[in-house]
C-alpha cells in the first residue's frame, strides 16, 4: 500500500460520510488509509470494545472529535484512541482540501463499538464485512428474559 497512491479497495457514498479506503488487515493488525474530501466524515463518533486505535494524519487537516471536544490536526499528528468511552471519536475534513489518514488498530475479534450520538452498538463476530449486527441499547432486554428453569 502506498499511502500517496491511488490503489482504493473500497469507498462509502453515504452523505456526509463520503470517503475512499485502502485495506491492509492481517491475522491480528489491521490498517485503513481514508482519503475524505471537504465536508464529510468518516464514520459516526463512536468508540471501540476490545480494539485500540491509532491514527496518523498523511495529508490535509482533518479535524478529530473526542472526549475533550474538537482539534484540527496536521501532517504528521498521531492520535492514540483507547478501547472504551475515553477512546471515542470521529474525523471530520472542515478544510478546503482533500485529508488522508491512516488508521491502524489491533484487529481483535469478536469485538463491540458504541456509538453514543444514536445509541448504538455493533458487535462483529468476524472480518467479513456483513459479520455484524447493529442495534440500539434501549432495546436491550435483561439477562434472564426468555430462559426457562424447567429441563
Amino acid at each position: 500500500m502506498n499511502v500517496l497512491g491511488d490503489g482504493w479497495s473500497s469507498e462509502s457514498d453515504e452523505p456526509g460520510f463520503e470517503w475512499r479506503r485502502m485495506r491492509l488487515a492481517g491475522e491480528k493488525l489491521g490498517a485503513s488509509l481514508y482519503e475524505l474530501a471537504p465536508g464529510q466524515r468518516t464514520w459516526p463518533y463512536h468508540y471501540e470494545l476490545g480494539n485500540e486505535e491509532l491514527l496518523l494524519v498523511v495529508t490535509g487537516a482533518p479535524t478529530v472529535r473526542n472526549p475533550d471536544g474538537e482539534h484540527v490536526l496536521e501532517p504528521g499528528d498521531c492520535v492514540l484512541f483507547p478501547e472504551g468511552p475515553t477512546g471515542a471519536h470521529q474525523l471530520i475534513n472542515r478544510s478546503d482540501e482533500p485529508a488522508r489518514v491512516l488508521l491502524v488498530s489491533n484487529f481483535a475479534i469478536p469485538r463491540a463499538a458504541v456509538q453514543p450520538d444514536s445509541g448504538k452498538m455493533m458487535i462483529r463476530w468476524s472480518a467479513e464485512l456483513d459479520d455484524r449486527i447493529m442495534f440500539r441499547q434501549r432495546d436491550a432486554v435483561d439477562y434472564w428474559e426468555g430462559e426457562r428453569t424447567e429441563s
